[in-house]
């Protein structure tokens, strides 16, 4: 595989992801296009019941339209990363993975997304991708259009050369360590109608 250089920050055209959206339908998502991070934060906002226990892997496309922070500072919703950050990720990182496993809404996003419709995940500790995959009742997965690649090997290719270095520096600044990239998510199709929804953003967003 011969791997080019390609800019993974540009928005897509409308008619991309027009076609996404199609594509994403036919495979049993939800979607719902919108311009804006804001518009995105509204649109997930309006989904979540009074009551639902909410969890969130940690995303740099939620905290840039604004979620995260009202999802922690509000006491209208039921967050998990509430309690998880209030825990040891050392000696009690099993309590941790149990807290986030079985959410009522996961609320996430993706690393890559094919034009055909393959949602692309990948995590260092895997604790995000159970409730994504099957542990959480519903999902919404918020997605900025300069995500879209064209097949999986441009979707790897992003996430090596664009998504891992700066998730990399982030970790590195913040805990003083590195990432790894051990563990890959693909949803090629959604099995349960109206669980997962995906909200494309026209904006880029996240990384």
């Amino acid at each position: 595989m011969v791997m080019t250089a390609t800019d993974f920050t540009a928005p897509a055209p409308a008619a991309k992801l027009g076609r996404l959206a199609a594509n994403l339908q036919a495979r049993n998502f939800e979607v719902v296009i919108v311009q804006t991070g804001a518009e995105a934060k509204a649109e997930v906002l309006k989904r979540i019941p009074d009551g639902t226990r909410i969890h969130s892997g940690k995303s740099k496309t939620l905290e840039d339209i604004g979620l995260f922070d009202t999802l922690m500072g509000s006491d209208e919703y039921d967050f998990v990363r509430k309690q998880t950050l209030k825990l040891d990720r050392i000696t009690q990182r099993r309590e941790m993975v149990k807290l986030g496993a079985t959410p009522d809404l996961m609320i996430n996003s993706v690393q890559a997304v094919t034009e055909a419709g393959q949602l692309v995940v990948v995590s260092a500790s895997g604790s995000q991708i159970g409730a994504i995959s099957a542990g959480g009742e519903k999902v919404i997965l918020v997605v900025g259009s300069q995500k879209i690649v064209a097949d999986l090997d441009a979707a790897f290719q992003r996430i090596q050369e664009y998504v891992f270095p700066y998730e990399d520096a982030r970790l590195l600044e913040m805990l003083g360590i590195h990432t790894a990239w051990t563990r890959t998510l693909i949803l090629e199709r959604e099995f349960t109608p109206g669980r997962t929804t995906v909200i494309l953003v026209r904006d880029p967003v996240g990384v």
